[in-house]
């Protein structure tokens, strides 16, 4: 029997820790978000709109590092629930619109806490997560700088 390359052992690789962590920290949203009946994902689409409401599908898919076949079904939900609505736009009617209704932007206010929340139970210091936000958008390739 042959020891495996050192290249193929788990604990040699870029993606497990950055995919185990992700799995954690996401997992921390979950007894925030049942309560306000969203999911991860919804809960992201809506930081993008309470950021800039009426955005295009096509912008939101951008932000988020979706595609349009995952984020289309999302948007579809949330329609049904009341929280956004999805117009086609007077210039471009292939382009779809997303806004929020007045139950999207009360969410706002209700998930409020959430950010805190996560930060308490996250164990870095602010310089480490600072440094680890810097380095996880070097990854993406953008530039982007906590306000």
């Amino acid at each position: 029997m042959t020891v495996p390359d050192e290249s193929l052992k788990l604990k040699n690789q870029l993606c497990f820790p950055l995919y185990a962590a992700a799995r954690q920290v996401v997992g921390l949203y979950t007894p925030h978000l049942k309560p306000l009946d969203l999911t991860y994902t919804q809960y992201l689409v809506f930081l993008a709109l309470w950021e800039e409401d009426h955005q295009t599908v096509g912008a939101l898919c951008d932000k988020l590092y979706l595609d349009s076949g995952t984020l289309t079904p999302l948007l579809k939900r949330l329609e049904a629930a009341g929280r956004i609505v999805r117009t086609r736009s007077a210039a471009d009617e292939r382009v779809v619109v997303v806004s929020l209704t007045e139950a999207g932007r009360a969410l706002k206010q209700q998930a409020a806490e959430i950010p805190g929340a996560i930060a308490a139970c996250v164990p870095l210091e602010p310089a480490e997560g600072h440094a680890l936000y810097t380095l996880l958008y070097k990854l993406l390739a953008k530039e982007e700088t906590p306000s």
